[in-house]
């Protein structure tokens, strides 16, 4: 059957004449009124016959499973014969209508179902957050197959239970609970955020019921859009959004190849029946994409160890190589995100991952090399243009055994950190490691997302057969480091998209950082005879300077400038070409004035040595299409 999920603040239906397929419904059941509600449209189809109960047991579950992200107890399951051109027998249909309405109800839910097979009226209004509007598929035991491709580690996970408290920096435990969507247990004052972290990581909800700003920001802006030909959580990016996007992808990389990452490339994907990947997919925490190939089935890798794992399965390997830091740059990482939670680039289902896996002969060893990379982190996400640690919120997620063991180290990244951090401790191991930290950058919504993150793999050097030869000239498993420096490079977008909303909200200019502005300076000249002075002028400045020649007043070139959110902005006219000095709008300062020596040293000292990239659009904005009209 095919369905279209609305979340309404109400629907009002009538039924007011009958088709030959119509099911006899007496006059009381013929119209209604429901509010806050989930309504179900369905087309019943040829292929849910002959297994109704098991069809409509799908349903339920599908109806379930989205009610509760929405969080609503009241249903309307409406027959709508539009959604499918391979309709089934309407006594079918009624069938799966009305058991899959004996079923909710049993479960605790109100639910309606509108008469099958009459022509209806009905005024629907749609809530219209990111959630409201969903269409599926549903085949009976087609749920059953597709929890086949869930790993053990997905489904711990959604058992785990989890003993939560905040660490400050003099080493002292704060624990916490969850009482009426309010965490207490420790004094927060000052630390909003980390309050507002620890309620989002402990309730354990991803799903987003308002639309993130950086999403309105990403598409007026022309950087990012929805794909609607792909899979969701994949998106297009047009020419500005991919400079931003290759921007951050050099500079993270300079950044590991400089301390030592030796960068590699591997597949995208792996035989789905290898012994020491399908032992990994159910020690690894994510859901995954399967295709079945001419040869085999296969998934899409949702991180670069696959690849890294084997490399090093076949290399030889001393003592004296450790640490060894691996490094791809994953274009692309593949995870099956559920619907509910995608959220833009916050959280989507292909993305690129910085992943370096440093491989270390002993856990002193491995402390020292998390130690040198929590620095790192620290450099790379400053330079991008984070405030640490103020900006940033500290997760540690580590078992007992490891924190009481290892306490003094992990009071020390708190310490490094220089604020307070929250634990999540497990009373035993569920996965490969048994030690991560995450930096989490919490956004508009109060979302939080994790940014770079390392971890102490304890399991994967012997399931791939990985190993050293040490002092002793005896073979030994290496620890293994699953790092990265930044995070996604698609979270990175979101989170300056967001600082840049909060910053709108505080009555400030939104911006991005200089060296990722898409266009840094802009010339306006104020007449077209003007416009050849301003193409020359291009030719002796620094960065991505480009020229608006539009025929529109320089009012209205100002306006869009400063939309566009352009660092430095140029009127140009008798005055400039006369005296050689600019009156230069600095975004988010006061004007001032400079001559072409002093308008080079502010946009190179702006740019502070960042990577650069040329102008992704042409330079005359009369030449430049519309992506997004």
């Amino acid at each position: 059957m095919k369905t279209l999920f609305i979340h309404s603040d109400f629907i009002e239906y009538e039924a007011r004449k009958k088709t030959k397929l119509a099911e006899d419904v007496p006059p009381e059941k013929r119209k209604n009124r429901v509010e806050e509600v989930l309504v179900v449209f369905i087309s019943f189809e040829k292929r849910d016959e002959g297994k109704e109960q098991d069809s409509a047991k799908a349903l339920v579950a599908n109806v379930v499973e989205i009610a509760g992200k929405v969080e609503t107890k009241r249903i309307v399951l409406y027959p709508y014969a539009h959604l499918s051109s391979s309709l089934g027998k309407p006594s079918s249909g009624i069938e799966i209508l009305h058991s899959a309405e004996k079923m909710l109800a049993e479960s605790g839910y109100e639910v309606h179902a509108s008469p099958f097979g009459w022509y209806k009226s009905f005024n629907i209004s749609c809530k219209g957050h990111p959630l409201s509007e969903l269409s599926r598929e549903i085949v009976a035991g087609e749920e059953q197959a597709k929890s086949a491709d869930v790993s053990e580690a997905v489904k711990a996970e959604e058992k785990l239970k989890s003993t939560w408290f905040v660490l400050d920096t003099d080493g002292k435990e704060h624990p916490l609970v969850l009482e009426d969507n309010a965490v207490k247990g420790f004094a927060f004052n000052d630390n909003v955020n980390l309050k507002k972290f620890c309620q989002y990581e402990m309730a354990k909800s991803r799903t987003s019921k308002e639309e993130p700003p950086h999403i309105e920001l990403m598409r007026r802006l022309e950087l990012v859009d929805y794909e609607p030909g792909s899979d969701p959580g994949n998106f297009r990016y047009y020419p500005k959004g991919k400079l931003i996007k290759s921007l951050l992808e050099r500079y993270v990389n300079e950044q590991v190849k400089r301390t030592g990452g030796m960068e590699i490339e591997s597949p995208i994907m792996y035989d789905f029946e290898h012994p020491s990947l399908k032992s990994y997919m159910n020690r690894f925490p994510a859901r995954q994409y399967t295709i079945q190939t001419p040869d085999k089935k296969v998934f899409l890798r949702f991180a670069a160890c696959f690849g890294q794992f084997l490399m090093l399965h076949d290399a030889t390997i001393s003592y004296r190589n450790l640490p060894l830091r691996l490094y791809e740059l994953t274009r692309y990482s593949f995870r099956v995100e559920q619907r509910g939670e995608l959220a833009g680039l916050r959280r989507l289902r292909t993305f690129t991952m910085p992943d370096c896996h440093s491989f270390c002969a002993d856990l002193p060893m491995a402390k020292a090399e998390i130690e040198d990379r929590f620095e790192l982190s620290r450099h790379v996400l400053t330079e991008i243009g984070y405030e640490i640690p103020n900006g940033l919120e500290f997760a540690i997620r580590v078992t007992k055994e490891f924190y009481d063991a290892n306490k003094d180290f992990v009071v020390d990244l708190v310490k490094r950190w220089n604020r307070p951090a929250l634990v999540e401790m497990w009373s035993e191991r569920f996965f490969y490691f048994v030690f991560k930290y995450e930096w989490n950058f919490v956004d508009c919504g109060d979302k939080a997302s994790a940014l770079n993150t390392d971890q102490i793999d304890v399991e994967n050097a012997e399931r791939y057969g990985i190993t050293y030869v040490g002092k002793d000239g005896e073979k030994h498993f290496p620890l293994i480091l699953h790092q990265s420096t930044s995070g996604a490079i698609e979270r990175l977008i979101y989170s300056q998209l967001e600082m840049a909303a909060m910053a709108a909200k505080k009555g400030l200019k939104p911006q991005l950082p200089f060296w990722l502005s898409p266009t840094q300076v802009r010339l306006l000249p104020v007449k077209d005879e003007f416009v050849a002075d301003c193409i020359e002028l291009v030719g002796k400045m620094p960065g991505r300077v480009d020229v608006d020649d539009r025929d529109m007043t320089v009012g209205k070139k100002i306006r869009d400038a400063e939309r566009e959110w352009i660092p430095l902005i140029i009127v140009y006219g008798d005055n400039e070409k006369s005296s050689g000095s600019f009156q230069v709008r600095v975004r988010g300062q006061d004007e001032k004035a400079m001559t072409l020596d002093e308008l080079t040293y502010t946009i190179n000292a702006m740019q502070k040595g960042m990577p650069f990239e040329p102008l992704p659009l042409p330079m005359n904005l009369e030449k430049r299409v519309i992506f997004r009209g």
